[in-house]
């Protein structure tokens, strides 16, 4: 799935995998997803049936057109899912990087539509 390699008429899903842990910056990555994979952007996927190596959902991954991986906290569990699992081709977002903070970024529908807009902007490259 190397950008350089690849078509646009590539028939893969895209898909987003996000944060859904206990902070706010989880909550929010989470709630971008949703919005992105409503808005057409992509399809939400589990990141826990990465870890998991679960296989219908590697296949799926596998055969992806464009990932996006969705990152509230520095900790970067999602980027280090679909490392693990083997993926290397895949936009990364940082919640850190758009100026959230763990524990001190309230979810608001501002600070949702800030991510869902870089999101957007990260899959359309």
């Amino acid at each position: 799935m190397s950008e350089g390699n690849s078509c646009s008429c590539s028939g893969g899903p895209k898909l987003i995998f996000a944060c859904s842990g206990s902070a706010d910056v989880g909550e929010i990555a989470d709630h971008a997803a949703r919005e992105l994979a409503k808005s057409g952007v992509g399809k939400m996927f589990c990141t826990v049936g990465l870890g998991g190596r679960v296989s219908g959902i590697m296949k799926t991954t596998e055969a992806a057109a464009k990932i996006l991986a969705i990152d509230g906290c520095p900790l970067s569990c999602v980027k280090n899912s679909l490392d693990q699992a083997g993926f290397t081709e895949y936009k990364h977002l940082q919640l850190a990087e758009l100026g959230f903070a763990k524990c001190s970024s309230p979810v608001t529908g501002e600070a949702v539509a800030k991510v869902v807009q870089k999101g957007t902007e990260m899959m359309e490259k």
